[in-house]
């Protein structure tokens, strides 16, 4: 686990209040807008040549980026923020890892994406603990015009979804900013009602005992493994949900990493 200093502890439980009281936290200037920019950057040279979605889920006029942490590096300091990091660990406990972690980019004449939850994936009776949370990072200043996620400010602490009435949050932020939210929080992303495209990174974590969305494990083959960092390695899946859930071959899966390490056995065709 994380040693957290006397100031981010405080943050974190900022933080975590805010996910409580109302299932998401907003945090501004966590990277400079240059940074922001050169991600960006990076994110659309990926996009190139990506189609919009296949369904209004994904959003016929939004480009979407999966694998992404087989495709580029740029992202690697975001998943591993010390305070998001600490945030993460007091909602979900102490063991998760990424779930289905996505570039968003949507595009002039997008409509409203229908409100959903993440964690309704999971087939789990409510009541239950928190079992999801996404990371939204963005990379151009998010506007209700634009396509600023929309939110219904602490539904997280209901069953049922919310009424057509329900007062509507915008999760308007600058360019360099981050938002954290409940998977139990009902939200969508907006309508994009001008010319220009709005750029963003949804880095969902869950439960490790929990089936990720995407399988990175074979996205992130174990020679690219090799080169990243430990705990970005174990939140791709490189690791063992206590007792044992997790393991390979009657090994933790760090060791199938290690020089000369003999590997599983595999039946030939």
């Amino acid at each position: 686990m994380t040693t957290l200093v006397p100031d981010l502890e405080h943050q974190v439980a900022d933080v975590v209040a805010r996910l409580d009281e109302a299932g998401y936290a907003i945090i501004e200037g966590v990277l400079t807008r240059d940074d922001a920019r050169t991600i960006g950057v990076e994110l659309r040279r990926l996009l190139d040549g990506v189609p919009g979605g296949r369904n209004p889920f994904e959003g016929y006029r939004t480009r979407r980026l999966y694998a992404l942490f087989a495709k580029t590096r740029v992202l690697d300091p975001l998943a591993l923020d010390p305070l998001v990091l600490g945030a993460l660990a007091a909602v979900l406990g102490p063991h998760f890892q990424l779930s289905g972690p996505t570039g968003i980019e949507i595009g002039p004449g997008e409509a409203e994406q229908i409100l959903h939850r993440d964690e309704d994936i999971y087939p789990v009776p409510r009541p239950h603990p928190q079992l999801v949370a996404n990371v939204m990072w963005a990379f151009d200043d998010f506007t209700v015009a634009n396509g600023a996620t929309r939110l219904v400010a602490g539904s997280h602490r209901t069953v049922d979804a919310p009424p057509p009435d329900a007062p509507m949050t915008f999760a308007e932020m600058p360019a360099g900013s981050v938002m954290l939210y409940l998977g139990s929080l009902w939200h969508g992303g907006g309508a994009n009602r001008t010319d220009q495209s709005r750029l963003g990174v949804a880095i969902e974590y869950c439960a490790s005992w929990l089936r990720p969305q995407e399988t990175h494990l074979l996205a992130v083959l174990p020679d690219q493994a090799r080169t990243l960092a430990p705990r970005l390695r174990e939140l791709l899946g490189y690791n063992v949900y206590p007792p044992f859930l997790g393991y390979v071959d009657g090994r933790h899966p760090e060791r199938i990493l290690e020089p000369d390490a003999p590997q599983p056995p595999h039946r030939s065709a």
